[in-house]
């Protein structure tokens, strides 16, 4: 029998959460009212950002992964789109994440009462002062989590965090992230680490502190460097569909090679207005359920 865990961020998926900009942007008023106060590089293009999405979504169908779509909601930003960061899914229930970012404080309560109706316990909530977002919070294996400490996660809510899963073994381990552009930019832990098989991590080494690089290199990690002409473009930010077959944004041709050197299949998937415009990649886009247990 097949078994399945949340627990991993390259195994094959089963299920996940996705939200679509049909869902997300709304509207180009909506897009128009948002983005710059969001610090999104530019403006999303509506017409185009929902069929590169469409692309995207096709992808998950492509590999028989059960999908379900977070539903449009009044008082939810076009961040929203990002759905990775309200939330941290383990095997015990959901974890609702406290956003770093003020303007997307909403986001854990919606995608929590989506989950009630998906059966998915909850198992606790981050709470003022402490905040964490999803994208700074990435499994390593099964009983190791990495979290990063940055301007959206802070030391409150890592404890919170470590107070919510320590009757459940699992060790967490605190990665204390530059301050590279300062808090108004999306940098997460996952900007610069992404595993993509049990022994393979995509990661941008500049930014990444020292005795974290050492730990993977412990574990025998083989580590993809992502140049800095790519980092920016989301060269870094791929996200594993299973072990070593992964979707990342055209126009990295460097990390790309790199990965497929390293035994990978990439799945290039434009995204000009869903991933680089908002500096949200393939991982901040989903929110996996499940995946199988290796």
């Amino acid at each position: 029998m097949i078994k399945y865990t949340a627990h991993s961020e390259y195994g094959d998926i089963k299920s996940v959460i996705l939200k679509s900009p049909q869902n997300t942007f709304i509207s180009e008023h909506q897009i128009e009212s948002e983005w710059k106060a969001l610090n999104y590089l530019s403006k999303p293009d509506f017409v185009a950002a929902k069929a590169e999405y469409q692309h995207f979504e096709s992808i998950f169908r492509d590999f028989n992964i059960e999908v379900h779509h977070l539903p449009p909601e009044d008082g939810l930003s076009i961040d929203s789109i990002y759905c990775r960061d309200a939330a941290i899914v383990t095997d015990h229930g959901m974890i609702l994440c406290n956003m770093g970012k003020k303007a997307r404080r909403s986001e854990p309560v919606s995608i929590g009462a989506f989950a009630g109706k998906l059966d998915i316990k909850i198992l606790g909530q981050i709470n003022d002062p402490g905040t964490i977002e999803g994208g700074d919070v990435a499994w390593l294996d099964a009983r190791t989590l990495i979290v990063g400490h940055s301007y959206r996660t802070n030391a409150g809510g890592i404890a919170q965090l470590e107070g919510l899963l320590s009757p459940f073994d699992v060790q967490i381990i605190r990665v204390d992230l530059p301050h590279y552009k300062g808090p108004q930019d999306v940098f997460h832990l996952m900007s610069v680490f992404s595993p993509v098989a049990p022994d393979v991590a995509v990661v941008h080494s500049p930014l990444l502190p020292i005795s974290f690089r050492n730990l993977l290199l412990d574990r025998s990690i083989r580590l993809v460097e992502v140049p800095q002409a790519e980092f920016d473009s989301m060269g870094c930010n791929v996200l594993a569909l299973k072990p070593g077959v992964c979707i990342m944004v055209d126009g990295n041709p460097v990390t790309q090679e790199r990965l497929e050197k390293a035994g990978c299949q990439v799945i290039p998937i434009k995204g000009n207005e869903i991933c680089i415009k908002g500096g949200g990649g393939p991982t901040c886009l989903t929110r996996p359920l499940l995946r199988k247990l290796y």
